[in-house]
């Protein structure tokens, strides 16, 4: 089997080329086949079970018609290709459930030729029927999660995702706390109703979702779709009632009364309280279709909700059981796609970001755009300077580039659709302190009172620039802190004693736990230089930290030089006047000194012995991963740096050893193996160490 990642071309690369069909052999046709079907599974997991894709929608289309061409072309169908059925399996989280019909796709293209040619297909097979000339409905192709509805006797029976186009995700709880989903239909509905519908998150409410979200800390999502999938997949049916998803109904899957023709279902559906598309229209020839997509993609943004197309159906039931269906597709539908958004787009709300040191950024929301084969919701607008030079505001048409390929940024403004230029809050929208500017940047005051600021805080402490605290990262602490267990970095050294907290949240087994507090108790005496370094003073990092504890050897020597007078502090290699300031207006906040007085009734930093050392070690550079036996691996690295060498926190082909401790991860290994690093256990370093003449302990 190909496997998906990290060889295959086709997995994280949306640029690469493809050589002409005809030049290919069928040998290397093959070879390409499996690499493609490897890829688009790979996408298919992320998009449908991860829910975080890795490439734009058009791409992902790309891949899929090369797969399709290859194989007709060389006559390499196979049961298993993705060509053959819908992607996506159903999480194991819920249970799984049977449709009570078939949920397949359509055909797809932004070509007008491919849509008469679908015409031209449709006529001809029913005209060999003898059935009249076709009638289609036309409406918009939603970019949102396509479920199916099923009612008994007008009451919601279950809710379900597509899945695999056959089974699905039963997502009824969730469902119910949508507002657009009845609970039970009005009128006088037919025994059995199975709906398919699109559940979608508004434009605007994506957008301030996504603010809300980038102010709290949070990622936010990629896209609306992104959202919607996001949410109702939650185990939690609380958060998805606090999201603002709606649904439009649009086809009928099964009931125990169909109508003749489409148009009379889409009619019906509103008498039984089920919500349908006002964009819907009746076309009595391809052309008129083809010229409804044109008036859709002109008003497209001017919708309030995402689409990335419009869907061609043919309306008569009796002719759609003539035409029927493939494995993965309807023959009686074709979807006609818009040409991707390409690095134009509109910026919808600027989020204000609060990092670690509290500086404040700026982060443009953007209607979607595709730039480089990735989908962009988000940029950077840097600083208060940079708007104003650019005079970018909200409303604005902006072109989007990506930094190296990967940081999405605004180039320009293309068409003003505003007055002046965004200005930012003048208090902080997390803790509500002043925003105040030093130079082109602009800081929140509130310090360790900020939440944002906190967790980032946390984060930052447990960092390899901090103490190196293993499973503690992004993830881990806003889980934590949404959990309640968490308010600060001194509540770090209370959870040993909330194991069994611990044990309940989603993810936490009993040895995750114990790895936990394996790490947080190691952390409770660390050198003073990684203490110094993990309380986030700003521009005090691990090389600052370290001349800082060469200088005072003791937490308290600093503290009361950075105290009394910053110009203490000059004297120190690696501190001017700037770095001087700033640790003095750290110790001298309020704030600041309350959270590491808590910090210190948990956490005794060592004394510095950092000049103890000669260059014993000169020119070596060293790795850890896991944890060591009576040290910390801060400890290990001070010492190391104490006698010459260097102790990074990542694996390059500048390390000399991997040094693999207990409980260690794979990663570190991998690229040590990949850069054939020597990878030395505990007992093999200490050893090293003792030639040397170097004591650890």
């Amino acid at each position: 089997m190909t496997p998906a990642s990290p060889d295959n071309p086709y997995v994280r690369d949306p640029s690469t080329a493809f050589e002409p069909v005809e030049s290919l052999s069928r040998e290397k046709a093959s070879r390409q086949v499996a690499q493609l079907r490897a890829a688009i599974r790979e996408h298919d997991r992320r998009y449908y079970v991860e829910n975080e894709p890795i490439i734009a929608d058009r791409t992902y289309d790309r891949l899929f018609e090369r797969l399709q061409t290859l194989e007709d072309h060389f006559d390499l169908e196979h049961p298993d290709s993705p060509t053959r059925g819908v992607g996506g399996e159903p999480l194991e989280a819920f249970e799984t459930v049977e449709h009570v019909a078939p949920m397949l796709s359509i055909d797809q293209s932004g070509a007008v030729a491919d849509v008469r040619a679908f015409d031209e297909r449709v006529r001809r097979e029913l005209a060999a029927a003898g059935l009249d000339e076709p009638t289609y409905v036309c409406e918009p192709k939603f970019d949102g999660v396509s479920m199916a509805f099923v009612y008994r006797d007008g009451s919601l029976e279950r809710a379900v995702t597509r899945g695999d186009g056959h089974e699905g995700d039963d997502v009824t709880r969730n469902a119910r706390t949508i507002g657009s989903v009845p609970q039970q239909l009005h009128g006088d509905p037919p025994d059995l109703l199975a709906v398919r519908g699109e559940v979608y998150m508004p434009k605007d409410a994506f957008q301030r979702l996504n603010r809300d979200r980038i102010e709290r800390g949070e990622d936010p999502f990629a896209n609306p779709r992104n959202a919607t999938a996001g949410t109702i997949r939650q185990l939690d049916p609380g958060i998805v009632a606090d999201r603002p998803l709606e649904v439009f109904y649009f086809d009928v899957l099964e009931a125990s009364d169909l109508a003749d023709t489409h148009r009379e279902e889409l009619e019906t559906l509103p008498a039984y309280g089920l919500r349908t598309n006002d964009r819907v229209s009746v076309a009595s020839d391809i052309e008129a279709a083809i010229a409804y997509r044109e008036d859709l993609l002109e008003g497209r943004d001017d919708l309030p909700y995402e689409i990335d197309g419009v869907v061609i159906k043919v309306d008569s039931r009796a002719a759609r059981e003539e035409l029927g269906q493939t494995a993965r597709d309807h023959r009686w539908a074709f979807a006609y796609k818009f040409p991707a958004r390409a690095e134009v787009t509109t910026i919808a709300d600027v989020a204000v970001q609060i990092g670690r040191t509290g500086r404040v950024t700026p982060v443009a929301l953007l209607d979607p755009v595709d730039v480089g084969g990735v989908t962009v919701s988000r940029a950077s607008l840097h600083n208060p300077e940079e708007i104003a030079e650019k005079n970018v505001n909200v409303g604005d048409t902006v072109r989007v580039q990506r930094a190296g390929d990967v940081i999405p940024y605004v180039e320009e403004v293309v068409e003003k659709g505003s007055e002046g230029y965004y200005e930012l809050p003048d208090r902080c929208p997390v803790c509500d302190s002043a925003i105040e500017r030093d130079g082109p940047m602009a800081f929140c005051t509130g310090g360790l009172a900020c939440d944002a600021q906190v967790r980032r805080s946390i984060e930052y402490y447990a960092s390899d620039d901090g103490l190196d605290i293993e499973g503690v990262g992004e993830r881990t602490v806003r889980q934590l802190l949404d959990a309640g267990l968490l308010e600060g970095v001194a509540d770090l050294y209370g959870l040993p004693a909330r194991r069994e907290e611990l044990l309940t949240l989603e993810g936490w087994g009993e040895t995750s736990v114990e790895n936990l507090v394996a790490e947080i108790e190691a952390s409770r005496e660390p050198p003073l230089s990684a203490f110094l370094s993990a309380l986030g003073i700003p521009h005090v990092g691990p090389t600052t930290a370290r001349e800082l504890a060469r200088e005072f050897s003791t937490f308290e020597a600093v503290r009361q030089a950075a105290e009394a007078d910053p110009e203490a502090l000059e004297g120190v290699d690696d501190v001017g006047e700037t770095v001087a300031q700033t640790i003095h207006e750290f110790f001298s906040s309020d704030a600041n000194a309350a959270a590491v007085d808590a910090v210190l009734e948990n956490v005794s930093p060592k004394e510095s012995d950092i000049d103890s050392g000669g260059d014993e070690l000169e020119g070596l550079t060293f790795v850890f991963t896991g944890s060591l036996s009576d040290v910390t691996r801060s400890e290990a690295a001070e010492t190391l740096e104490a006698h010459g060498a260097n102790a990074t926190n990542s694996v390059s082909g500048n390390t000399d050893y991997l040094v693999v401790g207990e409980n260690p991860g794979q990663t570190k290994r991998d690229d040590a193996e990949a850069n054939d690093v020597a990878i030395i256990d505990e007992a093999a370093f200490r050893e090293l160490l003792a030639g040397e003449g170097i004591d650890l302990d």
